[in-house]
């Protein structure tokens, strides 16, 4: 095996992972020489792993030229540790695309009526909520400036009442609220209330144009529990952390992170299709 080939050999496998992260794919001159692209460093500290990746891409490679992939993964990422960071920001993000792709059919399909913004979106924004949650009240007028600075957005809202005793309570009027065409009016009359009690959800209700007698039938009823356990499956899908959790294309957001940051994923989502 030439020095030649054994070069073509690392360029082809640095290519591979690459190509595989989004990156540029072919190899860079800095400082007079040749380097592998920063993208062998994406996977683990050490390179093992890349070497790995690379290998099992490029089955026919001699025993040598892993050998050689191995060593300059390793010395490429003791040479330039800054990459490690980045790395692991972009394997986060892929992971957190495919874990949106393995559920987004469920994730952008709304309860009925539990959703506001374009009847026919180019982006769908997900938010699950807790009523009980002040990050996600504090979340409201964030959401409502997305809603009307993006004509083409819907918002759906995903029913996720794990923080307190009364949650799941005011989860259940909302599913009714939502059933009735009212969801938008209980959804904000409840955060309004600022807290989850049962006089809270019911002024809340009536707010919404809900009959009290209503409220508590759905209250008593354990018609909303199904759509609450998919809501926390998906959640626990999802690497959630708490509520609000946003999902926006192909990002995950855990908190409460603010219109700008919000705004950009949905030009994302857009740009991409």
């Amino acid at each position: 095996m030439t020095q030649k080939t054994s070069a073509g050999a690392l360029l082809r496998a640095a290519g591979v992972i690459a190509s595989a992260l989004g990156a540029h794919t072919g190899p860079r001159r800095a400082r007079g020489r040749w380097l592998v692209p920063a993208a062998l460093g994406v996977l683990l500290a050490g390179g093992s792993a890349v070497a790995y990746a690379a290998t099992q891409d490029n089955q026919d490679l001699p025993a040598g030229d892993r050998a050689a992939i191995e060593a300059v993964v390793h010395d490429y990422i003791l040479a330039n540790p800054e990459i490690i960071p980045q790395a692991m920001e972009r394997l986060k993000a892929k992971q957190a695309a495919a874990r949106i792709d393995e559920s987004r059919e469920a994730l952008e399909t709304p309860y009925p009526g539990a959703w506001e913004g374009a009847a026919d979106p180019r982006v769908t924004l997900v938010a699950f909520m807790d009523y009980a949650c002040g990050y996600c009240r504090a979340a409201l007028p964030d959401i409502e400036k997305l809603v009307k600075a993006n004509p083409d957005l819907r918002i759906v809202y995903r029913e996720l009442p794990i923080i307190a005793e009364g949650s799941a309570s005011a989860a259940k009027v909302g599913l009714l609220a939502a059933q009735e065409g009212k969801y938008m009016t209980f959804h904000k009359a409840m955060y309004a209330a600022g807290g989850v009690s049962p006089d809270a959800v019911l002024k809340a209700a009536r707010t919404a144009g809900l009959p009290a007698d209503n409220a508590r039938s759905a209250i008593a009823s354990g018609d909303g529990d199904a759509e609450f356990r998919e809501n926390i499956r998906l959640a626990q899908a999802l690497g959630a952390e708490g509520t609000p959790l946003f999902v926006v294309g192909d990002e995950i957001f855990n908190g409460l992170v603010g219109y700008d940051v919000l705004q950009a994923a949905v030009k994302n989502a857009r740009e991409k299709g």
